[in-house]
């Protein structure tokens, strides 16, 4: 049995040390050029930043450094998971599995995109100015870019939704019937999920509710070009309906 898997787990270990040393040396270039990166996460914020801790600094350089790396190197990491599972996969399970990845990949990325253009500038400078006439905002570096990465994340797993609508519709698991179906049960759902991810206030709970909503319906078009729930049979009607033989 151990000697079956040893190569297996060989393989497993030399996945995860390239995936590893890739993630070090990312941290490490992108710690030389934390201040670069924290500019560009900053750029929608006009306002000063305070640090409230003697490692307030260092903490947020290595966090951003960090959080920088784990995108850079997603691409390497992902590229080893595949070559790990693909040679116990089927053919007909690659086609699944490799448009699976690389279209969720697109819609992270374009709700990354979304979040860091149009909705971030918007909740940040309304939040920032909300009780501008009681009090002063001294907003920590920590919290900023706490708030940034939440938002981002949030936004880039939400756009996730029309690709698992196509992966469950292309297994059979659902028809664009059952979304229309389980569509006010998926608006509460929705509000619950984006009160969750988001950071704790009402607009950015909204401003990602709404996006949610429209990539719904977007769901249920796809499910329906790709696995439509079947055409009821229309009832017989009394002149298609098989006579009864006269009586002898």
């Amino acid at each position: 049995m151990l000697e079956d898997l040893k190569p297996h787990l060989e393989d497993l270990r030399k996945r995860l040390l390239i995936s590893v040393l890739v993630l070090v040396l990312a941290f490490a270039l992108c710690f030389s050029f934390w201040q670069e990166i924290f500019a560009w996460i900053k750029a929608s914020y006009h306002g000063k930043l305070i640090q409230i801790s003697p490692i307030e600094g260092v903490m947020v350089a290595i966090k951003v450094s960090f959080l920088t790396a784990i995108a850079v190197s997603m691409p390497v990491i992902f590229w080893q998971a595949w070559l790990f599972i693909a040679p116990g996969l089927y053919k007909n399970e690659k086609k699944v599995v490799l448009p699976f990845v690389f279209f969720g990949s697109v819609m992270f990325a374009a709700g990354a995109c979304f979040s860091y253009f149009v909705v971030f500038p918007f909740v940040m400078h309304y939040l920032a100015n909300f009780g501008a006439a009681m009090f002063e905002a001294n907003i920590s570096a920590s919290s900023y870019v706490s708030f940034f990465t939440r938002l981002i994340l949030g936004f880039g797993l939400a756009f996730e939704l029309p690709v698992l609508a196509f992966f469950l519709a292309k297994v059979g698991l659902i028809t664009d019937a059952t979304l229309k179906a389980h569509f006010k049960y998926a608006i509460v759902a929705i509000f619950i999920v984006a009160a969750i991810i988001t950071p704790p206030d009402v607009m950015s709970q909204v401003l990602m509710a709404l996006p949610l909503i429209g990539l719904y319906g977007l769901s249920i078009l796809i499910a329906k070009m790709v696995n439509p729930a079947p055409k009821e049979a229309p009832e017989e009607t009394s002149d298609n309906a098989p006579k009864e033989a006269p009586d002898a």
